[in-house]
């Protein structure tokens, strides 16, 4: 995918000579997070919160408030994942692109970057979500790949999805295949299986074995 094709720049950056007012009636018009700024040389010198500028005064100019722009940005050339995490370390639904020689481009939207997630095939082919979980220091990634692959299953996307308490817990999209057999092989490798699932038949036997006991016993 080409992320150039995303960069927008219908919105101009203000410049930090411009009053902090200018910025507020922007902000009531639009519904982003954040502002490019540019210096007086139209270098791009980081972003202002919404925020902020409604917590400064309106007659006075960006630069008396220098110290509460965000540096933030990204290249041109940034993987969409990366893109992706920068909007979320910095809690921003805009994020600025530059060039390699730091010439700003334009923006990313959110909204724009997370559709590109959703038309992956983690999310847009057909298939079974498992989460498991191993101890921090005795789980591997590549196994667990290898287990849903010595099953038949076609692994459509995996991440670390928790970290908590010295167990990992890893999230996989398993297609063309149901996931009874990939979760007793977890299991078999001292995995624990965290997401439930109507296939799973280790969770039925000991729901038929436990029904079974409870009618032995009441006999």
């Amino acid at each position: 995918m080409n992320l150039s094709d995303y960069i927008i720049n219908d919105i101009k950056p203000l410049k930090n000579t411009d009053k902090v007012g200018d910025m507020q009636g922007l902000f009531n018009q639009l519904t982003y997070s954040h502002i490019p700024i540019k210096n007086e040389y139209d270098a791009y010198v980081g972003c202002m919160s919404e925020t902020d500028a409604h917590c400064f005064d309106n007659d006075k100019s960006i630069s008396e408030y220098a110290h509460a722009i965000e540096g933030f940005f990204v290249r041109e050339n940034t993987n969409w994942l990366d893109v992706l995490e920068a909007f979320a370390m910095n809690s921003t639904n805009i994020m600025p692109v530059l060039s390699p020689k730091n010439i700003y481009l334009g923006y990313y939207e959110l909204n724009d970057i997370i559709g590109l997630f959703n038309e992956t095939p983690f999310f847009a082919e057909a298939g079974g979500i498992l989460i498991v979980e191993k101890g921090l220091v005795d789980y591997s990634f590549s196994e667990a790949c290898q287990i849903v692959e010595s099953n038949d299953g076609k692994l459509l996307g995996a991440f670390i999805s928790k970290i908590e308490n010295d167990m990992v817990q890893i999230t996989l999209k398993i297609g063309n295949t149901g996931l009874n057999d990939i979760m007793q092989t977890f299991r078999r490798y001292s995995y624990n299986v965290v997401s439930g699932h109507e296939e799973d038949s280790y969770i039925q036997s000991l729901k038929e074995r436990s029904e079974y006991l409870n009618k032995y016993l009441n006999m």
